[in-house]
């Protein structure tokens, strides 16, 4: 039975897509077998992986409607051992469409249901928001990946996120759990980097993860050329410490 883990945070440029992309890229090396579900209307989990995001047809749009089934949405990308349903900016409709609709929380959940058996791993690239979309993944979700830039502003939102998950986990979704915080964007030379760093790993201990991102020039460049880091460049800063992750989930899990 696949483990679902969401990608989320409220704040935009935290490395939300980008981890999304290479922790998935990674899983599938190490032999995982994994989908990926774009539910961002930007749609840069699928372009990031190669997929012409103009011809979507069938997408997270369409299995959150249940018009389609996740196995039907289901395309080929350039990384191995990865699946992904692709977003298209129709997403962008969603949370007006269902906010009248019954149990409106809970149609990512529905869906997968059928293809959860079928992957290792179920890895969710959440919008940059706090709205119904990050509601759906976050009540389908077994667990949360937190990334955080290690920037000055890096803990404010932290908390209000955190409460949204409290709230989640009360109301729609006991079960959710978090995976970790992740540090990204992390430049050794800065004082503020090193800084926010031991502010977070003193606050949350063990829920931060061992493994830091760094910033990476390659990282930023893999995109633009429809591969994940592992594709583009397998001997950079940023596919090592992608892989490290995707083996501290896998060690992690293989543990409970």
């Amino acid at each position: 039975m696949g483990k679902i883990i969401a990608i989320a945070n409220q704040k935009g440029g935290v490395g939300k897509t980008t981890s999304s992309v290479n922790l998935a890229a990674s899983l599938g090396v190490l032999e995982k077998k994994v989908l990926l579900i774009d539910a961002d209307p930007q749609a840069n989990a699928s372009s990031g992986l190669g997929i012409d995001v103009e011809s979507v047809e069938i997408g997270t749009y369409q299995i959150l409607e249940h018009s389609n089934t996740p196995k039907e949405a289901v395309v080929s990308c350039t990384a191995p051992n990865v699946d992904v349903i692709p977003a298209h900016i129709d997403l962008v409709a969603i949370e007006i469409e269902l906010v009248d609709k019954e149990n409106r929380e809970y149609m990512l959940k529905k869906a997968l249901e059928s293809v959860k058996d079928d992957y290792d791993y179920i890895i969710i690239d959440c919008a940059p928001s706090l709205g119904l979309l990050t509601l759906n993944a976050l009540t389908a979700a077994d667990s949360v990946v937190i990334p955080i830039q290690c920037e000055y502003f890096a803990l404010e939102g932290l908390g209000k996120l955190l409460n949204t998950i409290k709230s989640i986990q009360k109301i729609h979704n006991p079960e959710l759990d978090i995976e970790g915080l992740l540090l990204t964007m992390y430049d050794s030379r800065l004082r503020l980097s090193n800084q926010v760093v031991e502010e977070v790993q003193k606050h949350f201990n063990d829920m931060v993860f061992e493994t830091i991102i760094q910033r990476n020039v390659k990282l930023s460049e893999a995109p633009s050329f429809g591969e994940s880091i592992i594709n583009y460049d397998a001997t950079s800063k940023g596919a090592t410490n992608y892989l490290h992750l995707a083996q501290e989930i896998i060690k992690k899990n293989d543990i409970q």
